[in-house]
C-alpha cells in the first residue's frame, strides 16, 4: 500500500445527505436511485448520524411499517470519521477499529466525502502493481544487459538498452483505456479525457 497517499486523494466527494426529519421511504428511494450504501444525516452541516440499508431493514423487521418513520427513527447516531489529510493506512486502521467498511471524511469539521474499503484496496492493488512492474522492468533490463555481456557484444557510444514502453501506463477506471497520467478523481483513477467530463 502506498503509505503516503491521503484520504483526500481517493475519497468519493459526492455522497447522499439527508436530514433527521426526512421520511424513511423517501430516503430509501434516494439510496436506490443514487446506488449508495449509506446516507449521511446532517443537522445543518454537522454529521449527526448515518442511515444504511441495514438500518432500514432492521426497522422493517422490528416495526414493519416504514410509511410514518423518519430518518431519526432508524439512523445510527455514531459516525465513524477520518480527516481528509490522514493516510490510507490510518483510514484502514480506523475502519478496523469501528468494524465498518466506510468512513465519513471530515475537512474542517464538515463532511467532505466518503472513503470505502474498495477505495483503499484499489489504491493498494495499483501500488502493488506499480512496484511489481518496476521490479519486472529492472529484471528485464538486467537480463538483456547480462545477455549482451555474455555474448561478448559491446554497445556503441550513444546506444542504450530500451526501457519497457508501458511502465508508466495504467487502465482508466471510467473508460477502460490504457493511458498515461492517471489521477485520482472522485475515488477513481481517471485519464485526462475522463477527468474533463
Amino acid at each position: 500500500m502506498n503509505e503516503n497517499v491521503t484520504v483526500r486523494e481517493v475519497m468519493e466527494r459526492e455522497f447522499v445527505g439527508v436530514s433527521e426529519s426526512d421520511g424513511v421511504l423517501e430516503t430509501s428511494e434516494l439510496l436506490l436511485r443514487e446506488e449508495a450504501d449509506l446516507a449521511v444525516v446532517l443537522r445543518g452541516s454537522e454529521p449527526v448520524g448515518v442511515v444504511t440499508d441495514r438500518d432500514v431493514l432492521a426497522h422493517l423487521v422490528s416495526d414493519g411499517d416504514p410509511s410514518g418513520a423518519t430518518v431519526e427513527d432508524v439512523m445510527t447516531e455514531s459516525v465513524p470519521t477520518v480527516a481528509a489529510e490522514e493516510t490510507l493506512p490510518e483510514a484502514r486502521d480506523r475502519m478496523s477499529s469501528w468494524s465498518t467498511s466506510w468512513l465519513v471524511v471530515s475537512d474542517g469539521g464538515e463532511p467532505a466525502g466518503i472513503v470505502t474499503e474498495h477505495d483503499i484496496l484499489a489504491t493498494s492493488a495499483l501500488g502493488s502493481e506499480a512496484t511489481a512492474q518496476e521490479a519486472m522492468g529492472q529484471t528485464a533490463s538486467q537480463t538483456v544487459a547480462d545477455e549482451v555481456a555474455a555474448a561478448g557484444a559491446t554497445a556503441t557510444a550513444g546506444q542504450t538498452i530500451p526501457d519497457e514502453p508501458f511502465d508508466d501506463q495504467g487502465i482508466c477506471e471510467q473508460c477502460g483505456s490504457l493511458a498515461r497520467n492517471l489521477a485520482a478523481f472522485n475515488g477513481q483513477l481517471l485519464c485526462d479525457d475522463c477527468r474533463d467530463i
